[in-house]
């Protein structure tokens, strides 16, 4: 897939207050713990640096963001989950906007879960995937971050992480490795993304 256009649409504090003429098109959301480099990634498989705001403050993104790509389909950057230094309450009141979203929004799609390639499986990461799972949430693993390793101990890294999910699960779901440096997984995911849009939208979407 080229992509030709993105433009930032609308942030909004909880999937009732997205309006309603964000509809009829497929949503892709992307998600992961805080500072798993979601903007990066992001920017790079739009080409634009600044559409979606990077930070070195881990926890900055707080909304349901929507950007519109090729004026036919979305990306929807989530807040990332499992920031230690929220409050417990401010910390409930993101994992509900979330959970809402995921399990509410019928245009989306797929929910790309973003994993940093640099670390063994987490336990945060682990649970949050079970729930997608029990819920029949259709998403796939985006490992970032591989430019941070060497290709053989990258390689190495993603498959014992993809053993140890094995353990729990039947098959995979659809495993991407990425680099928002050097743009690795682009063609891929972008790919993905347009044999998706192929795809008609539920029958029960509201558009």
């Amino acid at each position: 897939m080229i992509v030709n256009s993105a433009r930032f649409l609308v942030s909004s504090p909880d999937v009732s207050r997205i309006p309603a003429s964000v509809v009829n098109r497929h949503e892709y959301a992307f998600i992961g713990r805080s500072n798993v480099g979601k903007s990066s990634l992001i920017n790079m498989l739009v080409g634009k640096k600044g559409m979606a705001m990077t930070s070195a403050t881990p926890g900055k993104t707080i909304l349901i963001n929507h950007f519109l790509v090729n004026d036919s389909w979305y990306i929807v950057d989530l807040p990332g989950y499992g920031y230690a230094q929220r409050s417990k309450t401010d910390r409930a009141k993101l994992e509900k906007m979330i959970k809402s979203y995921i399990l509410g929004r019928m245009q989306m799609t797929n929910l790309f879960l973003l994993i940093d390639s640099r670390h063994k499986p987490q336990r945060i990461d682990m649970e949050f995937m079970q729930w997608l799972g029990e819920n029949g949430v259709p998403f796939s693993i985006v490992f970032t971050k591989l430019d941070k390793m060497g290709p053989v101990a990258g390689k190495k890294q993603v498959a014992e992480y993809c053993e140890a999910l094995l353990e729990q699960w039947e098959e995979l779901p659809p495993v991407f490795v990425s680099s928002a440096t050097d743009g690795r997984g682009r063609d891929e995911i972008l790919d993905y993304i347009e044999q998706l849009n192929r795809l008609p939208l539920e029958p029960s979407d509201p558009a």
